[in-house]
């Protein structure tokens, strides 16, 4: 039994290894409070050490773990990576975001009547939170 509820997404993630530069952008296949599953072109082994990086939340924000599990799909790999390092609630905040994300996408999708750019969706969002949560100072 899983310990966290996942979420549904696909939003562009980069999968970094934490010594090499970044990967090409992949998709997001899901998402909980422990980790997350990812496609990929190329496989990794258990225990690998990862950084995901949400291009469309926010450009700083990084967030390490380590591949659980990999499995072969069609053409590419699922990879699950559990989340380390960070405070609970800085990866409540960062689920939260991407499942806000989601809503405001399929809504805007809902009164256009057709599937809309994830970007052009993902920078009205960030315009219309600005107010309620400003961006971190540095």
């Amino acid at each position: 039994m899983r310990r966290f509820l996942r979420h549904s997404s696909n939003l562009p993630v980069e999968l970094r290894l934490r010594r090499h530069s970044p990967s090409a952008n992949q998709r997001l296949d899901n998402i909980s409070l422990g980790g997350a599953a990812c496609h990929s072109s190329h496989a990794l082994p258990q225990g690998t050490p990862v950084i995901l990086h949400f291009p469309l939340l926010d450009e700083q924000l990084a967030y390490p773990g380590q591949v659980a599990w990999c499995t072969k799909q069609s053409e590419h790999y699922l990879l699950g990576v559990a989340f380390s390092e960070h405070a609970p609630e800085l990866r409540a905040r960062m689920v939260e975001e991407i499942c806000n994300l989601e809503r405001y996408r399929k809504h805007r999708e809902q009164q256009a009547g057709q599937p809309l750019p994830l970007e052009l969706i993902a920078e009205e969002w960030r315009k219309q939170r600005l107010g309620i949560f400003p961006p971190p100072k540095s």
